[in-house]
């Protein structure tokens, strides 16, 4: 392993931290974890300090320097750490990984998020919403391994750091999903990264009669 001044903030059971992890691991870069344990309660100087504008993890500190949002970081390690590219050579397959980036951003957190939130009726319009994005992503996805074709790659990574939390989403919206996640989880890199679903799960169960929803 690269012998790098890195520092990650994270919080165990940020997807989003679980993304960064799992491309700093696919780099080979070695990295000092800081967790922000009690992060809906408070947060540290240094987590302020280093991400004023929205006060939240993950944060990259390389060479002291903070870099802030978790594709963004991604990004900032594939262009920082040239070898083992995470991105396609090609601009067009560029520009198809960055869009659908984009997508997995702006979409399946916050469906996921609108089922394990919800109750009753709410539950069954956010299962079908959730639903109709995976439907998007296995359609892009088709008989290729990986997003990227044969190789684990930027979308691999963004999408699969989101996935400790599906089981969640299938307990509280009954549904399952695919194959891509059992092929990507066998990866060391990611098995290593991620937290366990069970985990996960119970944390949202938590987060649920805290919310009084059960």
């Amino acid at each position: 392993m690269a012998k790098e001044n890195v520092k990650l903030l994270s919080m165990w059971a940020s997807p989003f931290c679980m993304r960064v992890k799992v491309a700093l691991a696919e780099k080979g870069i070695s990295y000092e974890e800081i967790l922000e344990n009690d992060i809906m309660n408070g947060k540290t100087e240094l987590l302020l300090k280093s991400n004023p504008v929205h006060k939240q993890v993950p944060v990259l500190l390389h060479d002291d320097k903070p870099i802030i949002e978790s594709t963004n970081i991604v990004t900032y390690i594939d262009d920082f750490w040239a070898a083992k590219p995470l991105l396609p050579p090609c601009a067009y397959e560029k520009s198809r990984a960055r869009f659908w980036a984009d997508y997995i951003d702006r979409k399946v957190h916050p469906a996921g998020r609108a089922i394990w939130s919800a109750n009753g009726d709410k539950v069954v319009t956010a299962k079908k919403d959730f639903l109709d994005i995976l439907m998007y992503l296995d359609g892009t996805l088709g008989d290729k391994d990986y997003f990227n074709g044969d190789t684990f790659g930027f979308v691999d990574i963004l999408l699969i750091g989101l996935t400790s939390w599906f089981p969640a989403y299938e307990k509280y919206g009954d549904f399952k999903v695919a194959a891509w996640i059992t092929r990507s989880w066998a990866r060391e890199t990611v098995s290593e990264s991620l937290t366990s679903p069970e985990k996960i799960t119970n944390f949202v169960g938590m987060m649920r009669k805290m919310y009084g929803l059960e």
